[in-house]
């Protein structure tokens, strides 16, 4: 069968696509407009059915609502409550998807390749199923297939998203959200790519060298293509059937420091963020360390922006207003006034509070069963008095990425010194030089033609 009968429906597929979405996006958009205007409806219910809709969409939909959760005041609590938990509960595609994947991709002989091949998928996510197999050398290897026409489907739903996301801003512009919408778009865009996802595997295979606590699969170049990633199959247990065991606090530590280093020694030495840590892109190790999974969401910054991340830091812990609006404007705020300022200073508080306590503690010591969640409440309404923000596309990902780990942090329930683990990476902190630490793995993970800072 030929790849474009899979991938090529052009017009008529993504309106099929927007049919199908229009009356969940309508719906959404008609919903949070009550919810804005006072008029009283079950909102958990309905927040529990956008769940379930859009957790049932093979698509960017759902990956769209969920990263939109993890900004404060961007969607009203219930919706944002319910999002941030929504992992795809969408069913794999059967084996007649399969082999026409397969053929398209590999062409019409593509299983001399294998020993074995998994009829059945070994998971399913938004864009794409993976299915276990054994090459012909006797690796094992997880190939990672992308759903038929997916380049169709992100551009409707993109659509569909800023329709909705045009009636809620209409009603409440605490978040004004064009450049977090368009750094969306282009991190959806950019996961269609899985010979960048394999760069990307490339790329933290190079940065985490060194460390013993996490393990990067290995692609096998010779078998990706745009739509097909075969990379090394590792073993390890979903986070939650661990914590079900209920290990002792050295081993919640070990997994915590695991995912500690995981996401930060890439972004504090070479600037870049895994920026979708929800607990199906990771599996733990039997010596508890972690093995990461999923590469289609990363981030490249400016080291400047990453100089900005730490003097807001700084400027925190020492009460310093000025040094606080500086790093702002290092992260790309424009115009920020000093009552909006002092707003966002709240948010940034309560996410680097840890780092700012010399002392072992657990990463959030209230009550709060979501992360975040009655602070941003608190953030949103402020910022509505102040006249709104506008984050810079740089600030997204960063963002969602410290919600998600102080999510799996707490679920983890580790309790660690995380200020000395901070310091420790940013000791010797230098632009220049993580300019051209950068600039080198860029490049020998064959990154350097796909990336646009």
């Amino acid at each position: 069968m030929a790849e474009k009968d899979l991938d090529t429906t052009g017009l008529f597929g993504e309106f099929r696509r927007m049919v199908r979405t229009t009356g969940t996006v309508g719906g959404i958009a008609a919903r949070m407009a009550g919810h804005r205007l006072g008029i009283k409806g079950d909102g958990a219910a309905h927040a529990e059915d956008l769940k379930a809709i859009l957790g049932g969409l093979k698509g960017p939909l759902m990956k769209a609502a969920q990263l939109l959760a993890t900004i404060p005041g961007a969607l009203p609590d219930e919706y944002a409550t319910e999002l941030a938990q929504l992992q795809s509960n969408a069913p794999p595609m059967g084996w007649s998807f399969v082999r026409r994947r397969m053929a398209a991709e590999l062409g019409p002989d593509w299983q001399k390749n294998f020993r074995e091949f998994g009829r059945e998928a070994a998971a399913a996510a938004s864009l794409g199923q993976v299915h276990k197999a054994v090459l012909q050398n006797g690796e094992v290897v997880a190939c990672k297939l992308q759903y038929p026409d997916m380049a169709t489907t992100v551009e409707a739903d993109l659509k569909q998203f800023r329709m909705a996301m045009g009636v809620y801003h209409k009603l409440d512009n605490a978040i004004r959200q064009d450049d977090v919408i368009e750094e969306l778009t282009d991190r959806l865009r950019e996961e269609l790519d899985y010979k960048r996802e394999a760069a990307n595997l490339r790329l933290y295979d190079i940065m985490l060298k060194n460390s013993a606590s996490v393990t990067i699969p290995k692609t096998v170049d010779s078998l990706c293509t745009h739509r097909l990633l075969t990379m090394e199959w590792v073993n390890g247990q979903g986070l939650q059937k661990v914590l079900d065991t209920n290990p002792s606090q050295e081993e919640r530590n070990t997994m915590a420091r695991a995912l500690f280093e995981a996401w930060y020694v890439p972004l504090y030495r070479y600037g870049v963020i895994h920026g979708d840590p929800h607990m199906g892109n990771f599996t733990v190790r039997d010596d508890f360390g972690f093995n990461l999974l999923d590469f289609g969401t990363i981030r490249v910054f400016r080291p400047r922006f990453i100089r900005g991340i730490i003097e807001l830091c700084e400027a925190l812990r020492t009460k310093d207003e000025d040094r606080a609006a500086h790093a702002y404007e290092m992260w790309g705020f424009d115009g920020l006034s000093r009552e909006t300022m002092t707003v966002l200073n709240e948010w940034a508080s309560f996410l680097y509070e840890p780092l700012m306590e010399d002392r072992e503690r657990t990463i959030n010591e209230n009550a709060e069963t979501i992360f975040g969640r009655d602070i941003a409440g608190r953030v949103h309404t402020g910022l509505q008095k102040t006249g709104g923000v506008k984050p810079p596309r740089e600030f997204v990902l960063v963002d969602r990425s410290a919600i998600g780990l102080g999510s799996v942090f707490m679920r983890i329930g580790a309790k660690l010194n995380w200020h000395r683990m901070f310091q420790d990476l940013i000791a010797d902190f230098d632009e220049d030089a993580l300019a051209a630490r950068q600039a080198e793995v860029l490049k020998a993970a064959g990154l350097s033609e796909f990336i646009r800072k």
